[in-house]
């Protein structure tokens, strides 16, 4: 099998998107928590922002021609790939403190890994981020890391 990724991909591994600052908001917790059917008074009343509630917090608002073929906003993180048919991978978060209302938060995405595989239907590459939250004075929040898998 011929490989797919050249030294300009893989040169991409360790590459940083600009960071991103989001200040939350108890209504942005608060509606976030009513649409994702969230029980529990402290999410309800927007003490605290429940799980995942910062994936969201963090994404692009784009032009739908800026979005990659998978819906992910084009930062310059991941090169174009050769093949293109994006499925997740896995998602693991940790989460180091509760998010809440008032906090000013930073986020930094980084291409930590980039490589293929041959699959029992043809070829695959992997790509995995890892993105660290933090507050602005440098507590840590959260880190999160994602692979998601091309055929």
């Amino acid at each position: 099998m011929p490989a797919l990724l050249g030294a300009e991909h893989l040169a991409y591994i360790g590459r940083q998107a600009p960071l991103k600052r989001e200040v939350v908001t108890r209504r942005d917790i608060r509606k976030y928590s009513v649409a994702t059917g969230q029980t529990l008074r402290k999410y309800l009343d927007g003490d605290e922002g429940p799980p995942l509630y910062h994936v969201a917090l963090f994404w692009d608002v784009v032009e739908l021609d800026q979005l990659m073929p998978d819906g992910v906003s084009m930062d310059g993180l991941i090169p174009r790939l050769p093949l293109e048919r994006a499925m997740a991978g896995g998602l693991k978060i940790e989460y180091h403190r509760p998010i809440r209302p008032g906090d000013a938060l930073v986020a930094r995405r980084t291409l930590t890994g980039l490589y293929e595989k041959q699959g029992s239907q043809g070829p695959l590459i992997f790509y995995e981020v890892v993105m660290t939250v933090e507050t602005e004075s440098g507590e840590p929040v959260l880190t999160e890391k994602t692979t998601r898998l091309l055929r």
